[in-house]
C-alpha cells in the first residue's frame, strides 16, 4: 500500500509517523526544498508541489497510490485536484481511500452551545465559508470515483514547537478575555493517530478530532504559566485589544466541538485536555522541539 499526503507540513509530518507501520511507501508535498529532509524524517518520499500544477514527478508519484490525505487548505493557491474535472482514479488509479484535513470553523458560530458531526454550518469568516465549499467538492470527487472519504474536522492545532510555552518564550504570551468565549485545540499527534485509525479500520465519514475540554483561552495561558512558574500576562479585554483582522475572526465563531463520534468507534485521545498536554510537552522537553 502506498500513502500520498499533499501539504506534508506540521500536521502531515505527524501523519506520517504514525501511518508508516501501515505502508509499503509513503510520499509527502511540500513547497519548498528546503523541507524535504523534514519529510524524509517523517518517512515520506518528497515531492515539490505549488498547489496548482501537478507535475510531471507529482503525476509518477500518483499512479500506484492506494491511501490519499489532503491536507492543503484553500485559498489562493487553489485545490487543482478537487476543482478539476478529472475523476480521481485519472491520476490515482488505484485510489481506494481518500482524506480531507479540513477545520471545526465550519460550523461556525453557535453561541458556546455543542455540537456535532450532525450540526448545522453556519459558517462565519471567508475562511471557513472555503472550507465548506472545498468538503462539498471532495464529497462530490469521492462519490463520482466511489472512493472512502474521511473529512477530518480539526479544532485548534498544537504541539512540540507550536503551543503556550513557546510564546511565553517569545514574550508573546497574552491573556484575552471574550465573556463567555471557549476553544477547543488538538494536539497534532491526534491528528496523526485518528487518521491511522480511520485508515486501519477501512472508516469514511466525517469525524470532529479534537480534545475532550473546549476552554477559555485565558484559562490555557493561567495553566500554562502555573506550570512553567511564569507570570500571568495581564488581562487585556477582547474588544479593546490590538488584533489583527484574522485573530479577531476566530473570536466571532464560539462553541463546544464534541468527539464523542470518532471515540465511540473505539478511538482513545492521547491528550484529551490540555491540562494533560500541557503537562507531557513541559516535563519532557519537547515543547520547544
Amino acid at each position: 500500500m502506498k500513502l500520498l499526503i499533499l501539504g506534508a507540513g506540521y500536521s502531515g509530518r505527524q501523519i506520517a509517523v504514525a501511518c508508516k507501520p501501515l505502508f509499503d511507501i509513503m510520499a509527502g508535498t511540500t513547497r519548498s526544498v528546503a523541507n524535504f529532509e523534514h519529510l524524509r524524517q517523517a518517512g515520506m518520499c518528497p515531492v515539490l508541489y505549488d498547489g496548482k500544477v501537478l507535475s510531471t514527478s507529482l503525476l509518477e508519484e500518483m499512479t500506484d497510490v492506494t491511501h490519499f490525505v489532503q491536507s492543503i487548505a484553500p485559498g489562493e493557491t487553489g485545490d487543482s485536484l478537487a476543482s478539476g474535472r478529472e475523476d480521481l482514479h485519472a491520476h490515482m488509479p488505484a485510489l481506494k481511500w481518500a482524506a480531507y484535513l479540513s477545520t471545526v470553523g465550519v460550523y461556525g458560530d453557535h453561541d458556546g452551545a455543542w455540537v456535532n458531526e450532525e450540526s448545522e454550518l453556519r459558517p462565519v469568516s471567508a475562511r471557513s465559508l472555503e472550507r465548506v465549499d472545498a468538503e462539498r467538492r471532495w464529497q462530490d470527487k469521492a462519490a463520482k470515483a466511489d472512493v472512502d472519504l474521511a473529512i477530518l474536522r480539526l479544532s485548534g492545532i498544537y504541539g512540540p514547537g507550536r503551543n503556550t510555552f513557546v510564546n511565553f518564550s517569545k514574550g508573546t504570551a497574552r491573556s484575552l478575555v471574550k465573556p463567555g468565549q471557549v476553544f477547543n485545540r488538538i494536539r497534532v499527534e491526534d491528528i496523526g493517530r485518528a487518521t491511522e485509525f480511520l485508515i486501519r479500520n477501512a472508516m469514511a465519514g466525517t469525524f470532529n478530532i479534537t480534545d475532550d475540554e473546549p476552554a477559555p483561552p485565558q484559562d490555557v495561558v493561567a495553566y500554562a504559566a502555573g506550570v512553567m512558574g511564569a507570570e500571568i500576562p495581564p488581562v487585556q479585554d477582547f474588544e479593546t485589544a490590538d488584533l489583527t483582522p484574522m485573530a479577531r475572526s476566530f473570536y466571532g465563531e464560539n462553541k463546544r466541538v464534541s468527539n464523542r463520534k470518532i471515540r465511540d468507534l473505539g478511538f482513545e485521545f492521547l491528550y484529551p485536555d490540555y491540562r494533560q498536554s500541557l503537562d507531557e510537552l513541559w516535563n519532557s522537553g519537547r515543547w520547544k522541539s
